[in-house]
């Protein structure tokens, strides 16, 4: 009794060191299950990736490159020819790019001509100065219409206009319509029996002296300056209007002016000028097909 009493302490010892030592094994089989647990999963995530080495020692040889063989004759002639077809294709672009650009600096600098027209004209019709359109005719059509453009210059030095026209015929109307008065008896009363009795067709003009001057009002307010100055010519007072129509007469050269201007700007480009005085080059449609 006694022994097994003295004994108990021992036995409890070794049964401790016992447990401790499964419980050491199982805490390492527990870290080793984790780990290779952790290993499957971090694979089969793609996390890790398991790839076998090449054995040491082993080598690998590249294989053999072949030597390119040269270019035939007939490659490199084929070869240039391409070359050749590919130049003149870009040649032609270039020409056809160039082309293009002059007839686009063409289009413009006859644009900018009808616009300086159109400006003279006004300038003309107000009968204002015109200024710096002087130097701009002079330049862009001194070549195309060189009478045309002094013209317009020395009638805008002393303006004529459609008003001052009208005024003027207005002013003269009882010396147009009137028979002269130098005349003699037998002429006076030759002219007034002439024009009591008149044949004429229906659908010509009356050529009587007032209707003559009504039709002449009529021409000058629709801006038929030569018309009217035709009418005033046939009436018997007309040898009085001799200012009038100077003045009439020079209006009239003044639109044919201006008329031949504008027409040298649309139909005939080749004697223009543009802003810089250089010739407005327009290539033809021969030269400007591809």
């Amino acid at each position: 009794m006694l022994d097994d009493y003295l004994n108990q302490p021992s036995r409890a010892a070794a049964r401790g060191r016992t447990s401790g030592r499964l419980l050491v094994l199982a805490l390492i089989c527990a870290v080793a299950l984790g780990g290779a647990g952790g290993l499957w999963a971090a694979s089969r995530l793609g996390w890790i990736e398991f790839t076998s080495k090449p054995a040491t020692g082993a080598t690998v040889t590249a294989p053999f490159a072949s030597p390119t063989p040269a270019p035939s004759a007939a490659d490199l002639e084929s070869a240039q020819t391409a070359l050749g077809v590919r130049m003149a294709e870009l040649e032609q672009r270039m020409t056809r790019l160039n082309l293009e650009a002059e007839a686009a600096s063409g289009n413009a600098a006859r644009a900018e001509g009808l616009l300086i027209a159109a400006a003279a004209r006004r300038a003309v019709e107000r009968g204002a100065p015109l200024g710096f359109l002087e130097d701009q005719l002079k330049l862009r059509f001194g070549n195309a219409q060189p009478n045309a453009v002094t013209t317009l210059v020395e009638v805008s030095r002393s303006p004529v206009t459609l008003d001052a026209l009208e005024q003027g015929l207005a002013a003269l109307e009882p010396t147009l319509v009137a028979p002269p008065r130098d005349v003699n008896v037998v002429t006076r009363v030759r002219t007034e029996l002439a024009s009591l009795f008149v044949i004429r067709r229906a659908s010509a003009p009356s050529p009587a002296p007032e209707q003559r001057y009504g039709r002449a009002r009529t021409f000058l307010e629709t801006g038929r300056a030569e018309a009217a100055i035709d009418e005033v010519r046939r009436m018997p007072g007309h040898d009085a209007a001799g200012n009038w129509l100077a003045l009439a007469e020079r209006y009239v050269r003044a639109q044919r002016a201006l008329d031949l201007i504008e027409t040298a700007a649309i139909l005939e480009p080749r004697d223009l000028n543009d802003g810089s005085g250089a010739p407005v080059t327009t290539p033809s449609a021969a030269a400007s097909a591809p």
